[in-house]
């Protein structure tokens, strides 16, 4: 059986650090609503976007320059029937020397087709990869989704 979990890489001219910078700057990238450390082996923090994705990630591999990994604790999507997508999943980004550039690689393993939610997390992942996290590394500014306004009603 071939491995169906979710991945998508980019190369990029900056170094392994510079890469691994960008990643643990998860605010930077994937969202201003993150609350919590993102950075250190054993960080728990919180993401949500508005009322449709609300989720809690350890970190439980971090190998500076080299490998962080994610697991996923709590997830909630507003637009699924099985409540339990993602859930005890991983996130896995690994950043490797390809000549003189560098690549990052991120597997979600566990997010699979037969998801109900894969469309949407196929699409959102490789936007927040592809286009929000390479340009942090690459310009110095991601494209995170940014802080909710809050009425003051």
């Amino acid at each position: 059986m071939d491995n169906q979990d979710f991945t998508t890489s980019i190369l990029v001219d900056q170094s392994p650090k510079e890469a691994f910078d960008a990643i643990t700057n998860v605010r930077g990238w994937w969202s201003e609503e993150i609350e919590g450390g993102t950075a250190k082996q054993g960080d728990v923090f919180k993401y949500h976007y508005k009322d449709v994705h609300i989720c809690k990630m350890k970190l439980v591999e971090v190998i500076p320059n080299k490998k962080v990994v994610w697991h996923v604790l709590e997830n909630d999507f507003n637009f699924t029937t099985d409540k339990r997508e993602w859930i005890d999943t991983k996130v896995i980004f690994e950043i490797n020397e390809k000549g003189n550039k560098t690549e990052v690689r991120l597997t979600h393993q566990g997010l699979v087709p037969d998801y109900e939610c894969y469309d949407i997390c196929f699409n959102a992942w490789t936007n927040y990869i592809q286009n929000s996290l390479y340009n942090l590394i690459t310009t110095g500014k991601g494209q995170p989704n940014p802080k909710e306004e809050v009425d003051s009603k």
